[in-house]
């Protein structure tokens, strides 16, 4: 029976891709980011990032401030602490408000027409370094959730980053950089700018922690399908894939992402043609699928088809993804 391991195919799709903004464009943002500082009880300290997103407002997620008994910025050569936060603990959005703080407001973009593929970069402090990182790469997959949509992309982040903004090409801001997924071949999620834009109409509150637990870090049952799965799904846990698969396709039967893990399941029991159908009617909704067509690139090697190989190569290279790269991706595809 032929047989695909599927999370190497999409480890490799988590190799950072796209083109690096460029220094111009990353020295302009800088103004707009800020390092969080913060200090818990027993006086351990920690820091996040934050993006300036209107005079005297600074966006983050509300995780970096658990635990949180003193919080400041470093700007100008000066610490600044918030006086005010508006926070949606359950998306994991919060907005600081300080006073006469000399920061440029960032640009916020648009995350409701984001495209699979699509270039991205962020800024940030992973690990704590004394001046911001770039890191960049693209958009892997669009989770849709609640009234937005979730965004993994293949820019990876560390302790010290949550909070960054995500960047679109144009240098405005589409995401905020959040949490990942366990394991080594961890996945990258970043929450939409619409709940940022929507979290800076709550009411503003006198600066305290209130703590809640996001949507992501509930109970494993609880959390969305496309979060159950990745374990099972990389640790070739097949009936548990199913599982989760035949509820995640009964509650959205036409989730691209949804539609993929079955296809994969479907491949793995042996149903290869089936499954050339559903990656194939993935593609006509969403062309930009890289998981598919390198899915589909993968069958078309084992079944000696040519023809099929070098479209798929084609189609990769489209997406400025190296089809190169493609064929030492098939030695990891073993028959059993």
């Amino acid at each position: 029976m032929m047989r695909i391991f599927a999370s190497v195919l999409l480890a490799a799709l988590a190799t950072p891709a796209g083109a690096a903004p460029s220094n111009e464009l990353v020295y302009t943002l800088k103004a707009s980011i800020a390092k969080i500082r913060s200090v818990n009880a027993s006086g351990g300290r920690s820091t996040g990032t934050g993006i300036v997103v209107a005079e005297n407002k600074v966006a983050t997620n509300c995780h970096v401030l658990v635990d949180s008994v003193g919080m400041d910025i470093g700007a100008m050569g000066e610490n600044y602490q918030p006086v005010g936060l508006q926070a949606d603990w359950k998306h994991d959005v919060c907005i600081l408000n300080f006073m006469f703080l000399p920061l440029k407001p960032a640009t916020l973009g648009d995350s409701e027409h984001l495209q699979y593929e699509q270039e991205i970069f962020s800024i940030g402090f992973p690990g704590g370094p004394p001046k911001p990182l770039t890191t960049w790469g693209t958009i892997k997959a669009l989770y849709p959730f609640e009234d937005s949509v979730v965004i993994r992309t293949s820019a990876s982040f560390q302790m010290g980053a949550s909070g960054s903004p995500l960047f679109n090409a144009n240098g405005e801001v589409v995401g905020i950089s959040t949490f990942k997924s366990p394991g080594r071949n961890a996945f990258f999620y970043n929450i939409p700018v619409k709940w940022v834009k929507e979290a800076m109409k709550l009411p503003v509150a006198e600066f305290h922690v209130d703590e809640q637990p996001a949507f992501w870090d509930l109970p494993l049952e609880q959390k969305p399908y496309w979060m159950q799965i990745v374990l099972p799904f990389q640790n070739q846990q097949w009936d548990e894939v199913e599982r989760i698969v035949k509820r995640w396709i009964a509650s959205s039967p036409n989730d691209s992402e949804a539609m993929f893990y079955e296809a994969t399941t479907k491949e793995h029991a042996g149903d290869v043609g089936y499954a050339k159908t559903i990656y194939q009617k993935i593609l006509k909704q969403n062309p930009n699928h890289a998981a598919s067509i390198i899915s589909l690139a993968s069958i078309a090697k084992k079944e000696a088809s040519k023809s099929d190989f070098d479209q798929y190569k084609s189609q990769l290279a489209k997406l400025n993804i190296d089809a190169d790269e493609l064929d030492d991706l098939m030695k990891d595809s073993v028959h059993q």
